[in-house]
């Protein structure tokens, strides 16, 4: 009993860390401002953030009756799409290097038009605390001085109100996937004006496809030098989270997508989560300068902001923490609570896979690397673990004959482990070292971009994916596609078959239900991973087939010396 009671508890254990340790340990704020901002643009429904702020207006000077629409295109170097110049509005960019399928014939898109069936937009603007004054909004309609342009070209746009106020907007995109954007206004309305800037990126349709517990896909950002990660769900429910920082940024995030907005690093700001919803399914995020900037007559103001609209590539990412100074960009990368761990971890494989020239031989030599440098911890654990399985026979004769006193049971126990010279916590200890090692570098091949459409050797053509075969249909010999929960691939097979080999090169449970439940998981494994990517399948196969050989050789020396003695 005792020994089915601990496998429980064993199991029990394994569960929590497997799924809890993500939503439990990861930093998360919930802090929240119950002050509101009464911005009244005809687009962006702000609430109070301060009670001291004044009410900004931008008056609406154009009547909306439909969708409307006037583009300027531009290409970039990995960049490409078109700005609305109704509100100015970014709401068509895609990724030039990176596709939907590994045909490569469709490329990501990242942003989409209002009239799309999934809208993902961002618009940028100014506010004022004159209620007189037109401010742009959703409906204006901004000048460039052409309808095209090319890589390393500044993009420039115009808009003039009734007042005398014109507002510049330059726009330029760098090699990758940054866009800075310098507002400026030059105010010849003959008197004093007070104005602040704002951005907002608003998702409306969408939810992720894939829910994994171990993936944060959805809004988040970086407060105050803390990651916040909100659910749609949450948003939902709790209608606005508001946030005031600065040095931060706000945004987005999917699996391998991120669009971020933030002003530059030394200015205050007010971000928000909302729930529109007075548009069904819209979700938003934006942020407003907490500071009112005073303009006086014949003057101008310019005020910079940034966007991130791309892939999440880590050494791009941090090179952008290095040049703009953005806080914790690279926390977008979901790398987890063992983030000590990840990213070390993470560049060893880039640096790995780059050197090999193939992401799947990256995986191959980082497991022997990392089995290396935990030899001696293994080493330990099966060590204790063997003498353990040794005193099996006397640790059962003692329960039978102290079953009645559990003390003196006890103080048996522990007297024939000394005698023995056995730590029975030994054997736990080093497993337990090497616990955050594993879903360290779990977590580094579930969200690198890298292994994204990476191709390994043979019938393996992209790593992120499942493997494509499947032993029902006889590998493709049969002309069947098998259901999804059938779909047992060769590589699933082989790190069953090896699992069930370490399983038997080891001495059998004592206890014959542990015995039954040990033999059922390499089966049950095989049908698990048989849907994971297969990249990590790979890395799960060669670490038990490591594993064997370890233990292997420790058996063989220890009945070695045991003739000898």
């Amino acid at each position: 009993m005792d020994n089915q009671k601990n496998l429980l508890l064993a199991v029990v254990f394994s569960l929590v860390v497997l799924i809890g340790y993500d939503a439990f340990f990861n930093p998360k704020t919930q802090v929240q401002n119950q002050q509101q901002i009464e911005l009244q643009n005809n687009d962006v429904e702000f609430q109070k953030l301060d009670k001291d702020l004044p009410i900004l207006n931008t008056k609406k000077t154009e009547v909306k009756s439909e969708f409307k629409e006037k583009r300027i295109k531009f290409d970039s170097k990995r960049l490409q799409g078109s700005i609305n110049l109704y509100g100015a509005t970014f709401d068509d960019l895609f990724l030039k290097d990176y596709f939907k399928t590994i045909e490569k014939k469709e490329n990501i898109q990242i942003l989409s038009s209002v009239k799309s069936e999934k809208p993902y937009f961002l618009r940028l603007g100014w506010a004022s605390t004159d209620r007189s004054i037109s401010m742009p909004g959703k409906d204006s309609l901004w000048r460039a001085p052409k309808k095209s342009f090319n890589s390393d070209e500044e993009i420039n746009l115009t808009w003039r109100n009734e007042s005398g106020l014109e507002f510049k907007r330059n726009i330029n995109i760098d090699d990758n996937f940054m866009i800075s954007v310098e507002d400026e206004v030059i105010n010849k309305s003959g008197k004093t004006i007070e104005l602040t800037n704002f951005s907002y990126l608003r998702r409306k349709n969408y939810r992720p496809q894939n829910k994994f517990f171990i993936l944060h896909e959805g809004p988040l950002g970086v407060f105050n030098d803390t990651l916040k990660e909100v659910s749609y769900d949450e948003i939902e429910e709790e209608n606005e989270i508001v946030e005031i920082t600065k040095n931060g940024w706000i945004g987005y995030t999917d699996h391998y997508w991120q669009v971020a907005i933030f002003p530059e690093n030394d200015q205050p700001f007010k971000a928000r989560f909302k729930n529109l919803k007075k548009d069904r399914n819209s979700i938003q995020i934006d942020f407003i300068n907490d500071s009112i900037k005073s303009l006086p007559n014949n003057e101008s103001l310019k005020i910079k902001s940034y966007i991130f609209a791309g892939a999440k590539e880590v050494p791009l990412i941090d090179e952008y923490i290095d040049t703009l100074k953005i806080n914790k960009l690279d926390l977008s990368v979901d790398f987890g609570w063992f983030y000590f761990l990840t990213k070390p971890l993470f560049y060893a494989l880039h640096f790995l896979s780059g050197l090999a020239g193939n992401f799947g031989i990256g995986i191959i030599i980082l497991t022997i690397c990392i089995r290396i440098v935990l030899f001696p911890l293994a080493n330990k654990s099966f060590k204790s673990m063997n003498a353990m399985r040794i005193l099996t026979p006397e640790i059962q004769r003692l329960r039978e004959r102290y079953k009645d006193d559990k003390a003196k049971m006890n103080q048996e126990m522990f007297a024939m482990y000394k005698e023995k010279k056995i730590n029975p916590a030994s054997g736990c200890l080093p497993i337990l070292i090497q616990i955050p090692i594993f879903f360290a570098l779990y977590k580094v091949l579930f969200v690198s971009i890298e292994m994204r459409h990476a191709p390994f050797f043979g019938w393996i053509k992209d790593l992120s994916a499942p493997d494509p075969t499947s032993m029902f249909n006889l590998f493709g010999l049969i002309p069947w596609d098998p259901p999804l929960f059938l779909t047992i691939g060769i590589w699933p097979l082989l790190m069953g078959l090896t699992m069930y080999l370490q399983q038997k090169i080891n001495p059998p449970p004592p206890d014959p239900i542990q015995a039954k439940i040990f033999m059922m998981l390499p089966f049950i494994f095989t049908f698990l991973l048989a849907t994971f990517p297969s990249g990590m399948v790979v890395y799960w196969t060669i670490n038990n087939i490591l594993s064997i050989a370890q233990q292997y050789v420790l058996l063989k020396k220890q009945k070695k010396n045991e003739i000898s003695a």
